[in-house]
């Protein structure tokens, strides 16, 4: 029933692109720029204009400007009844398709039939200058516009600069590009690069004391009292007061995730229990986290007393009643100690606290260089044909990059780089590539997901540049599929190797973690709404970073059941455990004298280690040295990958990837379910069955001591008195040299029946007989 494993290359691959990084003779004006191929591009910012002469029959004109070098045109916006117009717009030819030698700017009035020319410029593309950062922005010139023969206008000039660059250029984000010129000029800022930060995110503790003097509706009752925190979309409750009168008590904590700056107010409200679906508000207090108080350790903060208002209805309105106060005590702090998780502890890419100066000095550099793409998948239908306008996102720390769209290409080349500070070596970089489904006036679709990759920092030597070709892998309801390769250039530059390697003695999170620990279900609960403000966050920039995109990157259903990622785990535990069974197997085989002379050889080894019990730790230091050594040879060169073998995507059965795509709450057919439910049963079977087998194992060791069996208890405290008794005066050397001999002992003195402890633990009593 396993599918057949697919025939499609999903390896890793070393690539050799041209890049400044390790080449003897690379240009010096490139080594910021080292780890992407050089991108020449002809620049042209189009500043402004003045004394534009008028063209309409109104006396005024509506001018824009066209930038045009041979088949490719560039357009500003056009401003209405405006001789003075500014622009400040930048346009990049890439010099691999420029087929014309001369670039012509014009100057033309916005017409409702023609447009009518105002002035033109032309400029040799030999005599344009060439400018490479460091170097300050040239600056624009006033040049007089010319009419078609060539003569000077009586009025009109525009402000320009003209320049030869590369992709380090400061405007090489900004502007618009000649590979994108079917997009329109609302579309342009849709596909630009852009750097984002994610808000800085706290918890928020509420330890909610006790209320005092509550006013219940009802005063023939006893109220049952409890206290719901709203927090923008979050709400969380106590339990009901055991104290059930008017002056309650709780003692119990609420945790919020909240991000800077704070938008919204923390909302307490009193409430009366006083059916099912039916709750009395007694009181509410409104809390500005402005206002809170900022915790940067384990020592609790100062306690306080806020009123409690009850609102009545007059008349249809809500009204403040303010007669009789009721008040609530609590602790408030914004926990400044703990990291906020927003990602899978699995594959985190920032580990520090929330409060900047708890945070340690950096160790290193991480630089990624994305260069091209190559054979991406059609992820949309443009004109009756496939298309795909991709762009990559790096995720790493608080800062997030996008590069820009390469428009209609199935192999983009970005030849972007980007640097991140590095805290902890222990982190993971995640790129991402998608397909933008917003530039063609399509405001409705979503960015499609091509491919992710994540790359562990730890697993990089310091100072070598890593250059591969990642395979892209999607998996869908039809299987595992390559979307196509990214070729990525990776540089991790320690700055201090001691402070490096002191930190594999730190621990992974913060010391609030562990002097006061959330629950792992708490945990997972504040991880989902520090996801959701994230994206919510990261959706309002401009261009934005949507909200399919974000929730890929941070991973946000690897939660959700699948058949699939359970098998992999099974197999990845069995994988874990196979070295402790080949040492069993092996040894299996020095009991049964498989072969001779190493049985004798583990004999003697034997012997001397209990003779001389002082070299067993030496020893086992030193084997485990010597293999380590050994296997330095055989160390992983490259960097670890999306392995499809080992997430059990190449065998996985289509019915088990149509469930793990399926949405929460299911929405396949009846029938469909019910035969899901049966195989899950099934399994849930083996499983019980298992831990039941486990359970009885330990019963039973129970049971040597209980007196549940009195006759194996009598034998068991019987043979304990006598086994106390010899190895009291039998030296433990000695019992030690008789015990191993007689485990390594020849096969002709076994037997093929089980051993008496064993047949003695197998029939003691456990409580399997006294389950229902």
């Amino acid at each position: 029933m396993q599918k057949p494993p697919q025939s499609v290359d999903f390896a890793l691959k070393e690539t050799s692109p041209n890049i400044g990084a390790g080449s003897v003779t690379g240009d010096k004006l490139s080594c910021t720029y080292d780890l992407v191929e050089q991108m020449q591009y002809l620049y042209v910012r189009v500043v402004k204009a003045k004394d534009l002469p008028p063209k309409d029959i109104t006396g005024s004109c509506d001018p824009y400007v066209e930038v045009k070098l041979g088949n490719y045109k560039g357009v500003t916006k056009h401003f209405e009844k405006k001789s003075n117009p500014e622009w400040n717009q930048v346009f990049a030819f890439s010099k691999d398709r420029i087929q014309a030698s001369v670039l012509e700017v014009f100057v033309k009035d916005k017409d409702v039939v023609l447009d009518d020319l105002i002035g033109r410029m032309m400029f040799d593309l030999n005599d344009v200058p060439k400018r490479v950062p460091p170097d300050s922005p040239l600056a624009p010139q006033w040049y007089r516009l010319e009419d078609r023969k060539g003569d000077k206008i009586k009025a009109g000039e525009l402000m320009l600069a003209v320049w030869m660059g590369t992709q380090a250029d400061e405007a090489f984000p900004d502007a618009w590009h000649s590979d994108a010129a079917s997009v329109g000029p609302d579309g342009v800022n849709k596909i630009r690069s852009k750097v984002y930060i994610s808000p800085k995110l706290w918890y928020v503790r509420v330890n909610v004391i006790e209320a005092q003097d509550l006013v219940p509706g009802d005063k023939s009752r006893f109220p049952e009292v409890f206290v719901r925190g709203t927090l923008g979309n979050q709400a969380l409750r106590t339990r009901t007061s055991q104290t059930k009168t008017v002056n309650p008590m709780w003692n119990e904590d609420l945790i919020f995730v909240v991000a800077e700056p704070f938008e919204e107010p923390l909302i307490l409200t009193a409430e009366d229990r006083l059916g099912p679906n039916k709750d009395e508000v007694l009181g509410k207090c409104v809390i500005p986290l402005q206002l809170v108080q900022r915790r940067l350790d384990h020592k609790p903060v100062n306690t306080r007393w806020f009123n409690l208002e009850k609102h009545v209805v007059v008349d249809g309105e809500q009204k403040k009643e303010t007669k009789f106060a009721s008040r609530i005590h609590l602790r408030i702090c914004l926990d400044g100690g703990y990291h906020v998780l927003d990602e899978s502890t699995h594959y985190s890419s920032d580990l520090r606290p929330t409060a900047k100066q708890l945070w340690r000095s950096s160790i290193g550099i991480l630089e990624l260089g994305v260069i091209s793409a190559v054979g991406l998948m059609p992820m949309k239908k443009k004109d009756d044909r496939g298309t795909t306008d991709a762009y990559c996102v790096a995720k790493y720390g608080q800062k997030w990059i996008r590069t820009r769209t390469i428009v209609d290409s199935f192999n983009p080349r970005w030849n972007e780089q980007y640097t991140w500070e590095v805290f902890d070596p222990c982190t993971v970089i995640t790129i991402g590539v998608f397909d933008n489904g917003h530039i063609h006036g399509g405001g409705g679709g979503k960015d499609s997901r091509i491919g992710k990759v994540r790359i562990r920092l730890s697993t990089l030597e310091t100072d070598r540049v890593y250059t591969h070709s990642y395979p892209l892998l999607a998996i869908q309801s039809s299987g595992v599929r390559k979307t196509g390769e990214v070729q990525l250039a990776v540089r991790f530059t320690c700055s201090s190797l001691v402070n490096m390697l002191h930190m594999y003695s730190h621990p992974l999170l913060p010391k609030m973690h562990y002097v006061h620990p959330l629950s792992v279900m708490q945990l997972d609960s504040l991880r989902h709404q520090a996801m959701h403000i994230v994206s919510v966050r990261l959706s309002r920039s401009e261009p934005p970073l949507r909200k399919e995109v974000v929730e890929y990157m941070l991973d946000v259903d690897s939660h959700m059941w699948s058949m699939r990622r359970s098998k992999a785990n099974f197999f990845r535990i069995m994988a874990v455990l196979s070295g402790l069974i080949a040492v069993g197997k092996w040894f299996d085989q020095i009991c049964n004298w498989k072969n001779s002379l190493t049985t004798i050889l583990i004999h003697i080894l034997f012997i001397i280690l209990v003779l001389y019990p002082e070299l067993i730790l030496p020893t086992i230091f030193l084997y485990l040295f010597l293999i380590g050594l050994w296997n330095y040879r055989l160390r992983p060169r490259h960097p670890p990958h999306m392995d499809t073998r080992l997430s059990h995507a190449d065998a996985a059965h289509p019915d088990e990837l149509d469930e793990e795509f399926d949405s929460f709450p299911t929405s396949r057919p009846s029938d469909i379910v019910r035969m899901r439910y049966d195989r899950l049963r099934s399994i849930a079977g083996r499983v019980q069955t298992v831990v039941g087998d486990l359970a009885t194992q330990g019963e039973r060791f129970q049971s040597l001591i209980s007196w549940r069996d009195p006759r194996a208890t009598t034998l068991f405290v019987t043979f304990c008195l006598i086994a106390a008794i010899v190895l009291y005066v039998t030296p433990f050397q000695v019992l030690a040299l008789l015990i191993g001999l007689y485990v390594l002992r020849h096969p002709r003195f076994r037997h093929k029946l089980p051993s008496v402890p064993v047949n003695f633990f197998r029939r003691l009593p456990a409580r399997s007989d006294s389950m229902l």
